[in-house]
């Protein structure tokens, strides 16, 4: 049965949700396939900055070291960088812009400078290696990369398409973006004239996902799926903050939150970086997570929430200091990049009593939209990621064929939504494989519905490994192995970590003759290849010596390797 908070939940949604409300919805047609969309949904990105920066101009935004900016601030610097990237670079619409660098004001601050310049923001992971950054540009065919001298470094040596320009972090904007800078001339903002060019069905943002297939994809999208990924989420949060203030919690205090997460994963992006101008919420950065220094600016800043991979919040419930500090402005702990264990949830709730644990579940191609567990609810079933949200996502469990499976059983969770992406760049073959013929997103998550809605993963069709929110393809790290002359035969697989969730294990074979190779040298080699997350610790690797067993289809047995070696049955 719906619980008292499910169907307080829902009325007010119903409520948000009526013609002439906030949150009203007009249908939108895609592919033959009719869809709610919201009717007071910007058309861009842009128009969505312009809006609620000039709204919010005065009021607080963003927290960067001794950086300090407001709504109107950001806004003028983003209009700089808009200017110098089509007069001095020239950039035109569609054309991808990569972005290689960690968190900071200034990244933000690129990114809208990007979107408001007509560009398409190409996001590319601040954790790969100088190949993987290379294959990313050049994937998206950037015509531009600005990137922060830590990535530049990673791409000396590595040849790719793009025009390098660097930006710095942890100074004033016009310093540390001084390369793609320049203040708009007597003729006004090139920022503001591009506002009539650039519209919904333009191509918006590409981010990268590691999938079964190996090597990253791009998931592109244009504005109207971005604008209504983070539309949805507004809605969500409208939604909690009626419910809260009817049971008498004061929410007068303006909304901030800690940045811990990268920005380049679409948690990051839309449901932290992008909902806050709508929200007026401000941001905190730090430049690497750090749980103690995260208590300091959760209690120097009076931060409201926090958002990050299942770890983070953990680490910060099972502090052996949390007792120093006053965090109580924080009500809210969210998580979204991996599930989360049960038994850090109740962790969690005892150790912040006047707060909650939620929990969030989306994907890259869907713009971060999908399921939410809260509050109550979260705590009532820990194990579940939720209910769709209300009113954009249709959420169904299919089989193989298609076709909807009744309550209770296990399919592959499918999701549609005007805020879903629109397909992977320059691969007709995935983008085909990734969507059914009605319109719905194939998760690659296997789950089902219980009788209230609520959905539980159960396992993952894609071969990956989600090491503290971040995806890893095993058979990407399978050819970073097989690259080695000497290998015979390998097998990556999942194991669990307490602390990340899972991480990567190896299973390897020499080919005959082939000298010694220790596991230190495997990681070296690896190490030379691919980001540092992705490769083993040697406790993680085990070297074979006989050849590894195999299924009928002669493709390796995973399932029986990994219970040989690590001991670790796979879930059926």
């Amino acid at each position: 049965m719906p619980t008292p908070l499910d169907m307080a939940l829902d009325a007010i949604i119903t409520e948000l949700t009526k013609p002439g409300m906030p949150f009203a919805t007009v249908p939108f047609e895609r592919g033959g396939v009719e869809m709610p969309a919201f009717a007071a949904a910007p058309p861009s990105l842009a128009h969505y900055f312009a809006h609620f920066c000039n709204e919010h101009k005065d009021v607080p935004f963003l927290v960067d070291g001794d950086v300090r900016l407001t709504f109107g601030e950001t806004y003028a610097a983003a209009v700089c960088v808009a200017e110098s990237l089509v007069k001095d670079h020239g950039v035109q619409k569609g054309d991808r812009i990569g972005l290689a660098a960690r968190n900071s004001a200034n990244w933000m601050i690129a990114y809208m400078g990007i979107t408001m310049a007509g560009g398409c923001a190409t996001l590319l992971n601040g954790f790969w290696s100088g190949d993987e950054l290379a294959y990313g540009v050049d994937l998206a065919e950037c015509t531009i990369l600005l990137a922060d001298a830590g990535r530049a470094a990673r791409l000396e040596g590595h040849a790719h398409n793009a025009k390098l320009v660097l930006f710095d972090h942890g100074n004033a904007p016009a310093e540390g973006l001084a390369n793609v800078w320049r203040a708009p001339g007597a003729e006004g903002p090139v920022a503001l004239a591009l506002l009539a060019q650039i519209g919904p069905d333009d191509l918006a943002t590409i981010l990268f996902t590691s999938g079964s297939t190996g090597k990253s994809k791009g998931a592109f999208s244009d504005h109207r799926g971005v604008v209504h990924g983070i539309m949805s989420y507004v809605s969500q949060s409208a939604m909690a903050k009626i419910l809260l203030e009817k049971q008498g919690e004061d929410l007068s205090a303006q909304p901030c939150a800690l940045v811990a997460v990268p920005l380049f994963h679409v948690t990051g992006e839309i449901p932290l970086f992008l909902q806050s101008y709508a929200i007026a919420r401000k941001l905190v950065l730090m430049p690497k997570w750090d749980a103690t220094h995260a208590l300091e600016l959760m209690q120097n800043e009076k931060v409201t929430y926090f958002v990050g991979v299942p770890l983070m919040s953990y680490e910060i419930a099972s502090h052996p200091d949390l007792a120093k500090y006053d965090i109580s402005m924080c009500k809210s702990f969210a998580a979204g990049g991996a599930p989360r264990p049960v038994e850090h949830v109740n962790k969690i709730k005892q150790a912040f009593p006047g707060g909650f644990p939620l929990l969030g579940y989306g994907l890259t191609e869907t713009n971060a939209v999908g399921c939410g567990n809260f509050n109550e609810n979260y705590l009532a079933k820990p194990g579940s990621t939720g209910k769709a949200s209300q009113p954009m996502v249709d959420l169904r469990i299919l089989d193989e064929a298609g076709n909807e499976l009744q309550q209770g059983q296990v399919g592959e969770v499918c999701i549609r939504s005007v805020a879903n992406f629109r397909g992977y760049w320059k691969n007709e073959e995935a983008t085909k494989a990734a969507f059914t013929g009605t319109g719905f997103f194939r998760t690659g998550d296997l789950g089902y519905l219980d009788e209230d809605g609520y959905l539980f993963i159960v396992d993952r069709k894609k071969d990956i490994i989600i090491r503290g929110g971040e995806n890893i393809s095993c058979i990407e790290v399978e050819d970073a192995i097989y690259a080695h002359d000497d290998i015979a035969e390998c097998s990556v697989f999942g194991i669990p970590d307490e602390r990340f969730g899972e991480v990567p294990a190896a299973v390897f074979n020499l080919k005959d003759g082939a000298p010694a190779m220790s596991k230190a040298q495997l990681r070296e080699f690896l190490l030379s290849r691919i980001a540092p997350f992705k490769v083993p610790l040697e406790d993680h690797i085990w070297i074979a010596e006989e050849s590894l067993p195999r299924l009928g289809t002669q493709k390796i047995d995973k399932r029986t390797v990994r219970q040989m070696f690590a001991g670790e049955p796979v879930a059926a």
